[in-house]
């Protein structure tokens, strides 16, 4: 059965911050007024990291309309990867230019063979930006899945 597997204890890794106003942690406090903003430049990412093996199934991301990610490569640490800052991309989302919370679903056949075994870090790469200068401005990751024992 699928649960949250995001939460104020999650581990997050982020390519930059704005300020510390804007922050990493904001990304999943469940409040809506606080928000991750990174600094100009292409790419950005977030990276989660997890105390057991999971299974993704689906994450969901808030925007700021305006700097949004519109490109997203979904990667997972790369199977034959000893140093584990290698990375395999498992899909791609296209979030579009709004406000609104958007859900993705991480499940594909091509997913699903890099990811059979579990995780223990997910990472979002985001290649494009909506805004000018290149800059992500995230209020809500939630991300979606399994646990393995």
């Amino acid at each position: 059965m699928s649960k949250l597997l995001s939460s104020p204890d999650t581990p997050i890794k982020v390519s930059s911050s704005l300020d510390k106003s804007v922050g990493k942690k904001n990304l999943v406090d469940d409040n809506p007024e606080t928000c991750w903003t990174s600094q100009q430049g292409i790419p950005q990412f977030v990276q989660l990291g997890f105390s057991e093996l999971v299974l993704p199934e689906s994450v969901s991301l808030t925007f700021q309309g305006g700097f949004v990610g519109t490109r997203c490569a979904v990667k997972v640490p790369a199977p034959d990867s000893d140093s584990g800052n290698s990375w395999k991309t498992v899909t791609y989302i296209f979030p579009e230019d709004i406000n609104g919370r958007q859900e993705f679903s991480l499940k594909s056949e091509s997913s699903a063979v890099v990811i059979a075994g579990g995780i223990d870090r997910l990472r979002l790469e985001f290649e494009e930006s909506s805004d000018f200068f290149g800059r992500i401005t995230l209020y809500d990751l939630k991300l979606h899945g399994t646990t393995l024992h």
